[in-house]
């Protein structure tokens, strides 16, 4: 990528977004197209395209040790581990070191992280699907937190726009729960899949409907620039060199260099967004580089901060001023509260004895999904909890449990593992939590990190709503999978901590009212309109679905409303 290594601290840019992962890359996209100079500052290190995906075709035996890491690598990620996505060495190198980014835990929080340009767009799950009125009138009708200064129409085109160009496929339903995407040609269920969907359509009238998940990977024939079709290696998480599946580093980052606007830096940590007194607004911001520690300002008309959640709070509570004593933008107080992530590892497993004569081609980079069906009316409302929960999952074929369960070797050992195994089919829930302003980050001035900027430290929990929720994602699972037949039925429930489902959101609120949120319903800080929070930071509720797709249109929506400002002031 072009000017990467360039930018210049004496110049005026129109726009600095801070982060270059997924709502990031849209923002710089957006505001580069409509002719927006935009400097994109990313606090770890440079990762192009393809170039730098250096085990993207490595196979197993191409490891030392089959990938797996030594006792000293795993230490220096003793906290990236806790989701098993960094024990081995294909992708490891997209999760950082703990040990040169530590935070603290008053209570369990699992705080995944990637620093480098892309962030977790290279590692993301993909699953992506747009929220409802379900959703963002929730709050408001329950009483609960505050009210979505939006509602789903407003983003509605947004998301249409992003799908477009992101490329998501999957199978249109017609449910006022989770509306229909714009989608390529859906990835076919497997025949213990299908088997499932026919069995829940004619055992319940709730509207149960099993469909493939909704993926963002490309499929059919449809032209992306730059990108091809999913080639169903999945191998995703060491970043795909066809571009099949959308990350920042495959499609918007390139999208934004196009233009000749975009202007990257990597290994530039931000410290804080510099406000002037004289005019209210930002005036740019304030970066120490990574490797030198050298002290930087770069100055622009508008700041973006999509850091992530966490990331960006943090950045807002050292920004402080005589103006703003607690953070920029922290007139109520909330910055660094409601923080909310997706509870899982809720559902259950089971044995299918039919179908052993039916296998399954190529490897599927997604599983399937179950919508949403608790608490919508018409007889599905329960006493015990509020909002609800979708199932994600799948159905496979292995022969590890009777490899082991035999102890083969020899002859029979080459016997068992030329032969499938029995079918096995997972239900796993995925569940909304309710934003509580006692789960909360806050800045720890005794303990700084290597740039001398505070530390964070989590105190937030799954609370009783999450946990009755939970009792109903593990007995649904168990009845469904009992109605359809299957057996050696294992219920599954392991609530782990906030954090594992890397969803973390809700920092810096979006609402209505200056007095209990951060910012309105453009993205922008109430106090000062000029900085946009464009990650999942602004998030004021979580609804019970992947997150990335409404964090993409609203970073979209909110990078065109900024330069619509930008020229108006021109």
């Amino acid at each position: 990528m072009s000017n990467m290594n360039k930018p210049n601290t004496s110049e005026l840019y129109d726009a600095i977004v801070v982060g270059s992962g997924i709502s990031g890359g849209w923002a710089a996209k957006e505001l580069c197209e409509n002719g927006m100079k935009t400097l994109v500052l990313e606090r770890g290190r440079m990762i192009e395209h393809i170039k730098d995906y250096h085990t993207m075709n490595m196979d197993p035996w191409d490891f030392e040790f089959k990938g797996n890491l030594s006792s000293e690598e795993e230490a220096k990620q003793h906290k990236q581990s806790r989701s098993g996505y960094t024990t081995n060495e294909a992708h490891r190198h997209f999760f950082v070191n703990d040990l040169e980014h530590p935070y603290n835990e008053t209570k369990r929080f699992d705080w995944l992280r990637g620093y480098h340009v892309g962030g977790r767009s290279l590692v993301w799950g993909r699953h992506s699907y747009r929220w409802s009125d379900f959703d963002f009138e929730a709050n408001k009708k329950e009483n609960i937190a505050v009210d979505w200064p939006v509602r789903y129409k407003d983003i509605e085109p947004w998301y249409e726009k992003v799908e477009k160009f992101i490329g998501i496929s999957g199978e249109a339903l017609g449910l006022p729960q989770l509306p229909d995407s714009k989608f390529g040609p859906p990835i076919e269920m497997n025949c213990v899949e299908n088997d499932l969907k026919e069995n829940m359509a004619d055992s319940y009238d709730d509207g149960r409907v099993l469909t493939v998940g909704r993926i963002a990977h490309i499929t059919g024939t449809e032209s992306f620039e730059g990108r091809s079709a999913c080639q169903f290696r999945n191998r995703c998480m060491r970043g795909c060199p066809f571009g099949g599946y959308f990350s920042s580093n495959s499609s918007t980052l390139p999208a934004a260099e196009k233009t000749g606007n975009l202007t990257i830096r990597p290994f530039s940590v931000v410290s804080q967004v510099i406000y002037d007194e004289t005019t209210g607004k930002a005036s740019g911001v304030e970066i120490i580089d990574a490797e030198t520690k050298e002290k930087m300002i770069f100055n622009s008309k508008v700041v973006f901060l999509c850091a992530s959640a966490i990331a960006s709070a943090s950045i807002l509570l050292q920004s402080k001023s005589e103006r703003f004593p607690n953070g920029l933008g922290n007139d109520s107080g909330e910055v660094g509260h409601n923080i909310m992530d997706h509870h899982f590892k809720a559902g259950a497993w089971a044995t299918v004895n039919d179908f052993e004569d039916r296998y399954y081609k190529g490897r599927r980079p997604g599983g399937i999904y179950l919508p949403r069906f608790r608490n919508l009316g018409n007889g599905t409302d329960q006493k015990n909890f509020l909002r609800g929960y979708g199932y994600q999952g799948g159905a496979s074929r292995s022969h590890y449990d009777e490899m082991v369960a035999e102890v083969a070797y020899g002859k029979n050992l080459k016997e068992s593992i030329s032969k499938p195994g029995k079918w096995r089919m997972l239900l796993l829930g995925f569940g909304e939590c309710l934003p509580y302003h006692e789960n909360k980050m806050t800045m720890d001035y005794d303990r700084l990190d290597t740039w001398g900027l505070p530390t964070v430290t989590f105190d937030a929990e799954w609370k009783e709503n999450e946990y009755e929720m939970r009792k109903d994602m593990v007995s649904q699972a168990v009845e469904m999978l009992e109605n359809a037949g299957y057996d050696d039925i294992e219920p599954w429930d392991d609530p782990g901590a906030p954090g594992l489902g890397i969803h973390e959101m809700g920092t810096a609120r979006m609402g209505k009212d200056p007095k209990t949120s951060v910012c309105n319903g453009n993205n922008q800080i109430h106090a000062v309109p000029n900085v946009y929070l464009a990650d999942g930071a602004f998030m004021t509720s979580a609804s019970c679905v992947n997150p990335s797709l409404t964090y993409m249109a609203f970073s979209a929506r909110a990078a065109n409303h900024a330069a619509e400002q930008i020229k108006k002031e021109a």
